[in-house]
């Protein structure tokens, strides 16, 4: 129905005789149709999620996985084979307590394996905590390549044939390994990708960006399994060895190092598995200085693939399938800029009486169209997540100046740094990363009193007025949060702590006893 609903909205603005004036309708044209593609795509997606991966091989395999001797009865086996598997957690400054508890949770992993923990901060505490919980710490010399560097690096020491990553906020479940190893049982299978859940829902911020992943996470990934184009999110997420070898480790060149691996190794013809079960459970970005620092991360890397590596492009060794799928992701983004043009449409009707849509058009009938698309999005969203989370359409409204600058960036070849998102440092205003909102939010506010203003006198109320108001609100919401946000009590910043000179890389061993049980 909800796919019904974007056709019938397309076809309402493609038609010929509905056309307004050329500015707004070229505006609302260029938004709409890039939000229409997109969706449609998705519900194709998402009507392909009943492929179920777990096949009798998997079965098989997970009936077989634990030995019944009991001198290994904690080693996992693929194919008759022992296996040797690690877990990498990757810190960067995330608070200490977060880190604990995630070694904590990744030593009680189901299944033999090491747990290295790959500190890029350099953390005293952190190295401190691997000794008092018997994990693996890794420090390296520098911090070139990121998260992804940083990976590589633990590669080189590590010698699995399976490898994990969380990042340091992510908890892993006790039966992360005996639900994802069964399906390394098939030769050609590379990753093998868990959602990403959170459980702070504490502020507006985190719980909009928490829900805006609900339905590429339930559904969306799930029916990529079907095009084998499930990519990896960079967390919660378990490779072979010998895939990431072929392509040369992971992907270093990039801030989203964890689509680009994905897109080499399906370009190299390797399979992916997506299951939707919660094996890790996160912390979503709290404050809007974390998730406006993750977003640009985010749409970066998928701009430069669409920018630099075109998915669609011949030369890629993709099938079809996998073509759309990597052209949806890269250009996923610029539905965040979509809302700017949107936000523009009724000023333009206020202030210069230029209309989108021919003025014989009633409200009934453009408010008609336009539900079936936008109202059956949220009805869509109801029925996924159980109730209409307004926290998501302020953030999806309130992100086009992090995606703008995102698109910016990658077309100018300007690099941003890299910074974990659970990071912390010295706190700061969120008012300086939302500058951008702030003046749009004063310029709709003095709009909307033009605008009632102007109804008042006319004595007749126009979609346009609604509209505006309605846009002002939202951001009024966002800033509002920010408001709050800023009133909060400042976590204390972290003082790098110095780093030995020279500098050195250092390897920490746990205990003979855990050494003994992790072989």
């Amino acid at each position: 129905m909800a796919t019904l609903g974007v056709l019938a909205y397309m076809l309402f603005l493609l038609n010929p005789a509905n056309q307004g004036d050329l500015l707004p309708y070229a505006l609302v044209i260029v938004a709409e149709s890039v939000l229409i593609f997109h969706a449609l795509l998705s519900m194709w997606t998402i009507l392909s999620a009943g492929y179920e991966p777990r096949d009798f091989a998997y079965h098989e395999a997970k009936r077989s996985l634990f030995s019944r001797r009991r001198d290994d009865a904690d080693t996992m086996f693929i194919d008759g084979e022992p296996v040797l598997i690690d877990i990498f957690i990757t810190v960067y400054g995330e608070d200490i307590d977060a880190v604990r508890r995630t070694i904590a949770a990744a030593i009680a992993v189901r299944g033999a394996h090491r747990t290295w923990v790959l500190d890029d901060g350099r953390s005293e505490a952190v190295r401190e905590a691997c000794e008092e919980l018997s994990a693996w710490y890794v420090r390296r010399l520098s911090s070139n390549g990121a998260k992804a560097g940083n990976v590589n690096h633990g590669l080189s020491i590590a010698k699995g044939q399976y490898f994990a990553i969380f990042d340091a906020d992510f908890v892993p479940h006790p039966d992360f390994l005996v639900e994802t190893m069964p399906f390394f049982a098939d030769a050609n299978v590379a990753f093998v990708q868990t959602p990403q859940t959170y459980g702070n829902l504490d502020t507006i911020v985190a719980r909009g960006a928490a829900y805006m992943q609900t339905v590429f996470y339930r559904f969306v990934q799930r029916g990529r399994n079907r095009s084998n184009a499930a990519f990896c999110v960079g967390t919660n997420v378990i490779f072979r060895r010998a895939a990431i070898d072929e392509v040369g480790g992971m992907h270093t060149d990039s801030k989203s190092e964890d689509v680009w691996t994905a897109l080499a190794l399906h370009e190299q013809g390797w399979r992916s598995v997506y299951i939707s079960d919660v094996l890790a459970i996160g912390d979503a970005p709290e404050t809007v200085e974390a998730y406006s620092k993750q977003q640009l991360r985010w749409a970066t890397g998928g701009f430069e693939i669409l920018l630099t590596h075109n998915p669609l492009s011949p030369r890629r060794t993709l099938t079809a399938d996998q073509r759309i799928q990597y052209f949806v992701t890269a250009s996923f983004y610029l539905t965040g800029i979509c809302p700017l043009l949107l936000l523009l449409v009724p000023p333009l009707e206020i202030y210069f009486d230029l209309r989108p849509m021919n003025l014989s058009i009633t409200a009934g009938t453009w408010a008609l169209y336009y539900f079936g698309f936008y109202g059956m999005q949220i009805v869509l969203a109801w029925f996924v997540m159980g109730s209409f989370r307004w926290e998501t359409l302020t953030l999806a409204t309130a992100s086009f100046p992090i995606y703008a600058k995102a698109l910016w960036n990658v077309i100018v070849g300007k690099d941003v740094g890299w910074q974990a998102t659970g990071a912390r440092g010295k706190p700061s205003s969120p008012f300086q990363f939302i500058i951008p909102q702030l003046l749009f939010f004063v310029f709709l506010l003095l709009t909307s009193v033009v605008a009632v203003w102007r109804d008042w006198q006319n004595g007749t109320p126009t979609i346009a007025t609604a509209w505006n108001v309605t846009n002002t609100v939202i951001l009024a919401l966002f800033i509002g949060a920010a408001a709050r946000e800023s009133k909060r009590s400042p976590a204390p910043a972290i003082v790098p702590e110095p780093v030995e000179t020279p500098l050195r890389t250092v390897v920490s061993r746990p205990a003979p006893r855990e050494l003994e049980t992790a072989r």
